[in-house]
């Protein structure tokens, strides 16, 4: 039984992920639309459809593996497409709230879920196998999202607080921090293989979650 439990939890789990993916992308794409850039629009990236959004490897293969065996793997979805040069004036500003746009979408899940957790009769604790699925899901759905809000905000490239320092640095400083763009993945696993991520990271979601749950 508590085998079932476990899938049943990891199942649940996989829906939110590639759910919380969908509305980040979207919430990307809708941005950029709204702020003078359709090109995300015109390949139909402003949808919930998670057909669009979703990358094989990084946002099913990645996020299975790592559920099922515990190994520290980064998960994507297919990169909202933006191009600065429709943007018009001021677009370092409008660049850093289409980055935004993603984390903050998960924020407002995350507190969604937990006010519903508060609302919705659902019974069981997280030590119990008794829990129901919606308990579940909308435990997953405050836990994983506030982790997605607080990894994506982590100022390294190509993650969406990479791409919000980036439009706040100017000058030769910003030249050279985007040359590290093409080394964000190495960096990134290097800080979660080394544990200074998880140290940062998992303090800081963990806290909010306790506050929202």
């Amino acid at each position: 039984m508590f085998a079932q439990y476990n899938f049943v939890a990891i199942f649940i789990g996989f829906l939110v992920l590639v759910f919380s993916l969908t509305v980040h992308e979207a919430a990307h794409a809708l941005t950029a639309d709204r702020l003078g850039d359709p090109t995300a629009r015109l390949l139909g990236r402003v949808s919930l459809n998670p057909a669009v959004h979703v990358d094989p490897i990084g946002t099913i293969l990645f996020p299975l593996i790592a559920m099922f065996t515990g190994v520290p793997l980064i998960g994507w979805a297919k990169p909202v497409p933006v191009n600065p040069t429709r943007l018009g004036l001021h677009w370092k500003r409008k660049f850093m709230a289409i980055a935004a746009a993603g984390p903050a979408s998960n924020v407002v899940m995350a507190i969604a879920a937990s006010v519903l957790l508060h609302v919705v009769p659902v019974t069981g604790t997280l030590g119990e196998v008794t829990l129901t699925p919606i308990a579940v899901f909308l435990y997953q759905m405050v836990t994983l999202n506030v982790l997605l809000a607080v990894f994506n905000m982590i100022p390294i490239p190509p993650l969406d607080g990479g791409n919000v320092l980036a439009g706040v640095l100017r000058g030769p400083v910003a030249d050279a921090y985007d040359r590290l763009r093409p080394y964000g993945f190495m960096i990134l696993y290097a800080l979660m293989l080394t544990n200074v991520l998880g140290r940062f990271v998992f303090p800081a979601a963990s806290a909010v979650t306790a506050w929202l749950l």
